[in-house]
């Protein structure tokens, strides 16, 4: 998958509304040492990717939680979308969208009773509207809202005028061809445009006083701890202790940020790491339970199909098939 995945994004820098590649999103890599999520494709002199993703019809229904120090703006095309953050959940029908901060804990995933889901993203480093590091631009506009640890999620919603308008500049954007002269001054000015507009309306947000919340490093010390150790078994107090706080402090902290216990973020990782193995290698299904500390064969299909909905075979011949 996550072949798959850095092939498609290192291809398509830009994709029009209805066409380009379908992206499912669900396995992600990480920087080793500050364990955020690794972007396929981001390069220094032009820090941005885009995507158009889909949830449903067979493939997976959410995202693993995740950050990265990238701003994250999302628009929904089709269906229903749900963003969890640690303090809050939102939903998202067609036509709304939204912002996420800079390294904020986030994950997607369907609704319950939502079939699919179809919404576009683009993901960029902050440098790419403020300029020069230190300049006036990102002194002004850029850190007060990144560095702001109130504004977790920017919500934004058609039937709120000022919303509305930000929404249309985003499905702007994404009509935007890297064929048409100038597409990185213009892609970068209707970004800037949207990034003012959202900075404009979070003013109360940004400016409201901030009080310290540990949580937030702690859940990312824990989570990188898995991230580190998944192939071993994981004790709560050996989970605890890599953010040097107690086992009952541990259940707290995912059930509050993640909202799931220590042991069921744990499987999930390790599932998740099975599917990267079964798209990406030709290991037996028995060596990558092991490799993933997911007990024997048997046990390991039970969970699988629990979490994919089907066997890591029928997994397997799906993405190792797949030409995209």
């Amino acid at each position: 998958m996550l072949r798959i995945l850095r092939k498609a994004m290192k291809n398509i820098i830009h994709l029009r509304e209805g066409l380009g590649i379908l992206l499912e999103l669900g396995e992600v890599e990480f920087y080793s040492g500050s364990r955020e999520e690794l972007l396929p494709g981001f390069t220094a002199d032009f820090p941005h990717i885009v995507g158009r993703c889909r949830f449903g019809e067979q493939k997976r229904r959410s995202t693993s939680w995740h950050w990265h120090k990238a701003v994250e703006l999302f628009y929904v095309t089709e269906g229903v979308l749900e963003y969890n953050t640690p303090n809050g959940k939102w939903m998202f029908p067609a036509g709304s969208g939204g912002m996420v901060n800079s390294n904020v804990l986030h994950m997607t995933r369907l609704p319950e009773m939502a079939k699919h889901n179809v919404h576009l993203l683009h993901i960029f480093d902050a440098s790419f509207i403020g300029g020069a590091q230190g300049g006036r631009i990102e002194q002004k506009y850029v850190l007060p809202l990144v560095t702001s640890r109130n504004l977790e999620l920017a919500a934004l919603y058609p039937d709120h005028s000022a919303h509305r308008e930000i929404l249309n500049r985003m499905a702007e954007s994404f009509r935007l061809s890297e064929d048409d002269p100038g597409y990185e001054i213009k892609l970068r000015e209707v970004l800037s445009d949207i990034w003012f507009q959202i900075f404009s309306i979070s003013q109360s947000v940004i400016e409201a006083r901030q009080g310290s919340d540990r949580r937030n490093d702690k859940i990312k010390s824990m989570m990188a701890y898995v991230h580190e150790h998944y192939a071993e078994k994981i004790q709560v107090s050996e989970l605890a202790a890599a953010a040097f706080t107690s086992e009952r402090e541990c259940f707290r902290l995912f059930r509050e940020c993640l909202h799931m216990t220590p042991v069921e973020y744990i499987t999930g990782y390790r599932l998740q790491m099975a599917r990267h193995m079964l798209a990406n290698s030709s290991e037996t299904v028995t060596y990558i339970s092991q490799a993933c500390c997911l007990g024997s064969s048997s046990y390991f299909g039970k969970l699988f199909r629990e979490d994919a909905g089907c066997s890591p075979l029928e997994y397997r011949r799906k993405w190792q098939d797949n030409d995209i």
